[in-house]
């Protein structure tokens, strides 16, 4: 497998990797600027020159993947019977700089219910780069027309039809996902946060509604068994304007500042 499939391999497996490439050369070395070396937790693929040079780079790409680190990095290594080696000496004579861009797992996102808020909060969410979940009982909901403009962005839209039991769609979900719970139903509503809470999938969950709305809830997940704890893992109200700073009832307005703040609780997980 090449360094650009093995890339999208990882990607689809949801797996951190770091894209090594050698971004300047002067005088002799074992490969041409441009090669690149992709480094997973376990496996590596491509090359940028073997030996001391390719060992040292695949040892650095495991530490920042080790680190969970995001920015890029470059690192000179001279390639002289002269220059410190631990894995073999390389006389080429040259200089090699190596650029080491992380390639971190994308955020995953679940939006059940794609109601007006719903809808309006997809559309925000597929103009970033991230895995999208979209989960509706209702197939008009997920009609190829209606999903078409949430297609054109970075984000990977993943549907999920299943009218009849839609927390049957959590099974699928990755583990870490964010969970968003806005149905045209309070009762599917009240269905999905339970199987989410049993489930140990989400890293988040959040369910639109009013503060009524939420007391029932708490004391009917209390009731089916969770605990306080547990309960208290779910946020209420999402897109709160005393956090976002932004207000309106208009779906759109209420989609942005969920989009607010589930953006800003993606990217502090990353």
């Amino acid at each position: 497998m090449d360094w650009l499939r093995a890339l999208q391999h990882l990607r689809a497996n949801r797996a951190p990797a770091v894209l090594v490439t050698v971004a300047e050369v002067a005088g002799h070395a074992p490969r041409e600027a441009g090669a690149k070396l992709v480094v997973g937790a376990d496996e590596v693929w491509g090359s940028v020159g073997g030996g001391n040079l390719e060992e040292s780079a695949v040892r650095r790409a495991r530490a920042l993947l080790g680190e969970g680190a995001t920015a890029a990095v470059t690192e000179r290594h001279d390639l002289s019977d002269r220059a410190p080696a631990e894995h073999g000496v390389q006389c080429c004579g040259g200089r090699v700089t190596l650029l080491y861009e992380p390639q971190p797992v994308r955020p995953a996102i679940a939006v059940f219910g794609l109601g007006h808020v719903g809808f309006e909060l997809a559309l925000l969410l597929s103009r970033h780069d991230l895995d999208l979940h979209l989960v509706d009982s209702r197939a008009d909901q997920l009609g190829d027309d209606r999903l078409a403009p949430l297609l054109s962005g970075p984000a990977v839209v993943r549907v999920h039809r299943e009218p009849v039991l839609p927390e049957l769609a959590i099974a699928a979900l990755p583990a870490g996902v964010q969970a968003l719970v806005l149905t045209h139903d309070h009762a599917e509503d009240l269905a999905l946060l339970d199987a989410l809470l049993r489930s140990g999938v989400p890293g988040s969950v959040g369910v639109i509604g009013s503060s009524a709305k939420w007391t029932r809830f708490r004391a009917r997940l209390a009731e089916l068994g969770h605990r306080p704890e547990a309960i208290d893992r779910v946020r209420t109200p999402i897109g709160d304007p005393a956090v976002t700073g932004l207000a309106g009832k208009q779906p759109a307005a209420i989609a942005l500042s969920v989009a607010v703040e589930l953006l800003g609780v993606t990217t502090a997980r990353v």
